[in-house]
């Protein structure tokens, strides 16, 4: 298959409304440049033009419609690349003024979640983002043959029986979609509720989870291969990796723990494709720790941090305890750059998931976190509940045992998911600052 020629496309308002945090347009469309090389296209050019107002009927100014034309014609342009969502009329009229594919950012990013999924949960999350994108567009899909009907029955006094034919397919397969994106909700409801049940078993086995988020591309596969020795696929290319993947992961303490890498962020990521995804998304509010990666060598650094935390608060995540990962601490040529990036990002230590370069020292604080989330408990098991014992000698931190006649008895540090699970069997409270033994 031939490679398309790309070029893409911004607009930015001369006075954006104070909402999310954004990115500079050059550094914005670097990025959707990088995107559509992800996709495999090969991008020619591009260009951008700050606005009072956005048009609604091509979201540049006709006169820059009229210059992408010349772009096109001298470049070859097969696909037009646009930052922003297009609504179906800025698309449907783009087509019509340009006469080649007009692409915008959710599409790209679809295209790319699309080829790289794996999994038969995640091939179901993308097919229903890209179906809902997809339904509220259908009607440029059919206007040559609505065309075709003329008079009366193309018309909208057409009446019952007298709809043109082009209408006729529109409806057909509007509703085969409808009815495919039913299909994909009821299966996604499965993978969710069998993630749920997942999660409840590790939940009373008490091992902790760390969920690893970040901006797409800060390098969280290669840090899971060095934490776990594990062998997920880490390129340096946005979205190498779409499918979660969970390793299990051994602390100092020689705890074990589990680590959950997670999709990468980007801004302007689709909503419906955040809706899509909630199943595995969910993994992320369910954990005791984030561990935020951040590519500390990016220059939008700091902005992608933002698009994180945002996508974090979308979530609902935003109160499970978060530790910062500053990555490719090994790029820096200045190690003065790092200890000033330290103070920029709270709660934060500089690693090299390349290098192996602190991951030591992360290990031992996140054991410090995971710790803080464990209580410190007295507890009389009854002999005839050793299963117990041994789950706690497994997942919890043991400071004295005792074998008397009603039992076990154990100070001991509970992990959170444990708590309920032996609360039953909870002596006094142990008073801070020393043992309760007699």
């Amino acid at each position: 298959m031939p490679i398309e020629h790309a070029f893409v496309v911004g607009a930015e308002l001369k006075y954006p409304p104070q909402a999310e945090t954004s990115f500079e347009i050059e550094d914005s469309l670097e990025e959707l440049a990088t995107l559509a090389v992800t996709a495999g296209l090969e991008v020619e050019g591009g260009t951008y033009q700050r606005l009072e107002n956005i048009n609604p009927s091509t979201l540049i100014g006709s006169g820059k419609v009229d210059e992408l034309v010349s772009y096109r014609d001298e470049l070859g342009i097969d696909v037009f690349l646009f930052d922003d969502e297009l609504s179906p009329r800025q698309q449907r009229e783009l087509e019509k003024r340009l006469n080649v594919k007009i692409v915008d950012r959710t599409a790209l990013i679809l295209d790319i979640f699309a080829r790289h999924a794996r999994t038969r949960e995640g091939q179901l999350q993308v097919e229903l983002a890209q179906y809902e994108y997809r339904l509220p567009r259908l009607t440029r899909m059919w206007t040559h043959l609505a065309r075709q009907a003329g008079g009366r029955a193309g018309g909208a006094t057409g009446g019952v029986g007298l709809r043109g034919p082009g209408e006729t397919q529109l409806e057909v397969d509007r509703r085969e979609i409808n009815h495919r994106i039913a299909h994909l909700r009821r299966e996604l409801e499965k993978v969710r509720a069998h993630r749920a049940r997942h999660r409840q078993q590790r939940q009373r086995s008490g091992i902790s989870v760390v969920a690893i988020v970040g901006y797409t591309n800060a390098g969280k596969s290669t840090l899971l291969n060095q934490l776990a020795q594990a062998d997920v696929l880490a390129a340096d290319q946005l979205f190498a990796t779409l499918d979660p993947t969970t390793r299990q992961v051994t602390l100092p303490s020689k705890n074990k723990v589990l680590f959950s890498d997670t999709v990468g962020f980007i801004q302007k990521l689709p909503t419906n494709l955040v809706a899509a995804f909630r199943a595995t998304l969910e993994e992320i509010v369910e954990a005791d720790l984030i561990l935020h990666v951040v590519d500390i060598t990016h220059p939008n650094a700091a902005e992608q941090a933002a698009v994180v935390n945002e996508t974090l608060a979308l979530l609902g995540a935003q109160d499970v305890p978060q530790l910062v990962a500053l990555n490719k601490i090994d790029r820096l040529e200045n190690p003065e750059l790092a200890t000033e990036a330290l103070a920029q990002y709270p709660n934060s230590l500089a690693v090299s998931a390349k290098t192996g370069y602190g991951l030591e020292a992360l290990l031992n604080r996140i054991e410090g976190v995971i710790q803080l989330g464990r209580r410190r408990m007295r507890l009389m098991i009854p002999y005839q509940r050793g299963d117990l014992v041994s789950l706690l000698y497994k997942h919890a931190i043991i400071e004295r045992e005792t074998h008397e006649p009603g039992g076990t008895r154990l100070e001991v540090h509970v992990p959170r998911h444990l708590i309920e699970l032996v609360a039953a069997y909870q002596l006094e409270p142990v008073p801070e600052g020393g043992s309760t033994y007699a």
